[in-house]
């Protein structure tokens, strides 16, 4: 069971079927020795209460959230004009480090969801997910606002036309 805040107009079922999309998430951190926001493009798995990513212990979200555990992710999509879906989620990461053979299991999971059972087993994914700096990082959202219009027929108006 999660305690997170669900807001917007979407239900926890219709959420938990956007998240299993392979679609492009967006990971904002912020550490303590910059405070400008860092957000980066990556690769996630929902499993209906926790987002896990997979990324390199070296990299600076990371260390922005050894610093700093507060992240915002944001997934969406378009398709021009007011017809978006889009789920945010907020609250604090929990770096998982461990070996090899703890870490690549969620990555390979991860990265089946964008490419497939035959295109992870392509060398460069494969020693990506079993890159020794990997480490995992676990978000349990305290609160998920959403916006579906998706529906709504209402596309940009196109050049010329007035």
């Amino acid at each position: 069971m999660t305690d997170y805040v669900l807001r917007g107009n979407m239900t926890k079922e219709q959420v938990d079927a956007f998240l299993a999309e392979p679609v492009i998430a967006r990971l904002a951190t912020a550490g303590a020795d910059h405070p400008q926001p860092h957000v980066v493009p990556i690769w996630f798995v929902w499993d209906g209460g926790i987002v896990w990513f997979s990324t390199p212990g070296r990299s600076i979200k990371v260390q922005d959230l050894k610093a700093n555990p507060k992240a915002s992710v944001s997934i969406d999509i378009t398709e021009g004009g007011l017809r978006y879906k889009a789920v945010i989620l907020e609250g604090d990461v929990e770096i998982v480090s461990g070996t090899v053979e703890e870490i690549s299991p969620i990555t390979l999971r991860i990265y089946t969801k964008y490419l497939g059972e035959e295109g992870v087993q392509s060398p460069t994914p494969r020693s990506w997910a079993h890159d020794p700096d990997n480490v995992i990082l676990k978000l349990k959202p305290k609160r998920i606002k959403t916006w579906d219009y998706s529906h709504t027929g209402l596309a940009p108006i196109p050049a010329g036309v007035s």
